[in-house]
């Protein structure tokens, strides 16, 4: 069973607000042109098709290519951390990636995303690492991808997902949550800012949750 509650006003807050306090809430204003890197093309197929999915869920467009900058998902799978620092060229679109790389290896993380933005605030381009380690491994390609998008959709905040996942059990494979699925919905509302700082924006996504198709 999936719980249907919508979130409440705190918990939309909560998903928006990182560690130092500070609320920031962002959308992609751009189509996403997604690459990926690292895995078989069956496994490119169904993170492509897992953003397909949440476009048409939130009404947001896919696109071939990025006009500035050719894909503007980029998608790493890596076995060890190490590997960032020896792809070609990355260093040019992460500025201090050495830094970047101890950092991940001292933390032991799994993964990490970094996101660039427009004028008006809106996520530009996505930059997802994920370091497939023994955890990951165990976890289905579909799930994997659906949970990795889903992270790659908006800017949550650094602990939103920390002691719940956005997705839950249904038969026996992995779905969205339906109210973190509303939630995606109230966010890409074209009335909306596509960038926010004031925690009252959450206020007018939960006002929207329940009654958005």
């Amino acid at each position: 069973m999936t719980d249907l509650t919508p979130l409440t006003p705190e918990a939309v807050t909560a998903l928006f607000t990182r560690a130092d306090g500070q609320f920031l809430f962002a959308r992609w204003g751009r189509p996403i042109a997604p690459v990926v890197f690292g895995v078989t093309d069956g496994t490119v197929a169904v993170l492509k098709g897992a953003v397909e999915a949440l476009c048409t869920l939130t009404g947001h467009t896919m696109a071939e290519t990025d006009p500035e900058l050719g894909a503007n998902l980029m998608v790493f799978f890596v076995k060890d951390w190490s590997e960032l620092t020896a792809t070609p060229n990355l260093d040019r679109l992460i500025p201090s990636l050495a830094d970047l790389v101890d950092r991940l290896q001292t933390g032991g993380a799994n993964q990490y995303r970094i996101f660039r933005f427009d004028e008006a605030g809106a996520i530009q381009a996505c930059f997802s690492f994920i370091r497939m380690d023994a955890d990951l491994e165990l976890v289905s390609a579909d799930t994997l991808a659906l949970n990795q998008m889903v992270q790659a959709m908006l800017l949550w905040s650094d602990r939103a997902f920390t002691d719940r996942s956005p997705l839950a059990m249904m038969e026996g494979r992995a779905i969205l949550r339906p109210d973190i699925a509303d939630l995606l919905r109230a966010a890409y509302d074209p009335v909306l800012p596509p960038m926010a700082q004031d925690a009252s924006h959450a206020l007018r996504l939960a006002a929207r949750l329940g009654r958005v198709q």
